[in-house]
């Protein structure tokens, strides 16, 4: 799926901490720290809110610099992403910050395996994202990405010269590391290369939350639309890690007790073949049910009648020899040269 200016939001936050992701490295959060960069939720405001260093400011806040100087003319920090993927887009959102937010920024990606350490992610070669751009204050400023697609595992943000930002989304395709997708798995999860290819209404929150880790913490940690006052009914569709012979479908709608769906039903979105039937579902319950196919399976079609919120949906089963090749190859291809030398056959093609 290729995100267009507008449509860039509704694929994953990579960077969210709700999805695993986390600071890796900052030069600088004198004011607030830049761990709340990638809280999930809008940052908040208290007025009143001071302390021994001045306003507090949910967001990060770095001093300001005073000539001269040596260094760069910049702060940034490193963020590991939750899951290597295509960086389709980003939002620098300014909230709050009127009189000390950052002129500009820009950012950038990189792809390292594993588990580098800062001083190793400080001396990597990054790979130009977002150049150089002006921001606005208190102002949600979004920006599409249109680099060629290469895989970043790490994105770093850069602010000029100095200032405030209170949070940092990076919206992108995942894409499933194939040496560990062996066996059986959750083949919608993000972590696993899973993401929402279409949606008919996500007025509430987001459709791409239902692919997250663990279990959700609250309602709009879950896909819920606007009620319907039609004769139709919502749905989603979700690409999966690839090719895969299904198992079982997890359609949970735990925090949903006054607005769940009162039924759902699962499809191959390709080939219209219905994988579970129209089913009564339970609110606030994760429902687990059997599910099988007459052929592999790449994309899933959940509709929920009439309208509602689910939590979670897993679509568990295995991956096709096939679809386990042809993802390891691209796996490669958008892998930096260097990186992907140093990659055996015999832990892809086991």
């Amino acid at each position: 799926m290729t995100a267009h200016p507008a449509e860039f939001r509704t694929l994953a936050d990579l960077a969210s901490r709700a999805l695993g992701g986390s600071v890796a490295w900052y030069n600088d959060d004198f004011f607030a720290s830049a761990h709340n960069l990638i809280n999930a939720g809008p940052a908040a405001s208290d007025p009143a809110a001071f302390d021994a260093r001045g306003k507090i400011y949910d967001g990060w806040e770095t001093r300001r610099r005073r000539p001269p100087e040596t260094g760069p003319p910049s702060d940034e920090v490193i963020l590991r992403l939750a899951a290597p993927g295509i960086v389709r887009g980003v939002l620098i959102d300014t909230s709050h910050f009127t009189g000390n937010f950052p002129p500009y920024a820009s950012v950038e990606g990189a792809a390292l395996l594993g588990y580098p350490s800062a001083e190793q992610l400080r001396a990597t070669s990054w790979t130009p994202l977002l150049a150089k751009c002006e921001l606005a204050g208190d102002t949600e400023n979004s920006f599409a990405i249109f680099a060629a697609d290469r895989l970043s595992s790490h994105v770093r943000l850069r602010i000029y010269p100095d200032g405030g930002v209170a949070r940092f989304r990076v919206h992108g395709e995942p894409v499933g590391d194939p040496r560990f997708l062996g066996g059986r798995v959750d083949l919608a999860a993000t972590l696993n290369g899973g993401r929402i290819t279409g949606c008919s209404n996500w007025f509430y929150s987001a459709p791409s939350n239902v692919l997250a880790p663990g279990r959700s913490s609250v309602m709009s940690d879950g896909w819920e639309n606007a009620r319907r006052r039609d004769d139709g009914n919502d749905w989603i569709e979700v690409g999966l890690a690839g090719a895969g012979t299904l198992h079982s479908v997890v359609i949970d709608t735990s925090r949903f007790v006054g607005n769940a769906p009162a039924a759902a039903m699962l499809s191959d979105a390709d080939t219209g073949e219905q994988l579970l039937p129209r089913t009564r579902l339970t609110p606030d319950t994760e429902h687990v049910f059997k599910i099988g196919s007459s052929t592999p399976v790449r994309r899933v079609r959940l509709d929920v009648y009439p309208d509602g919120g689910i939590s979670r949906l897993r679509v568990l089963g295995e991956l096709t020899a096939e679809a386990r090749a042809e993802l390891s190859r691209r796996w490669l291809s958008l892998l930096p040269d260097e990186v992907a030398a140093g990659i055996g056959d015999d832990e892809l093609f086991d």
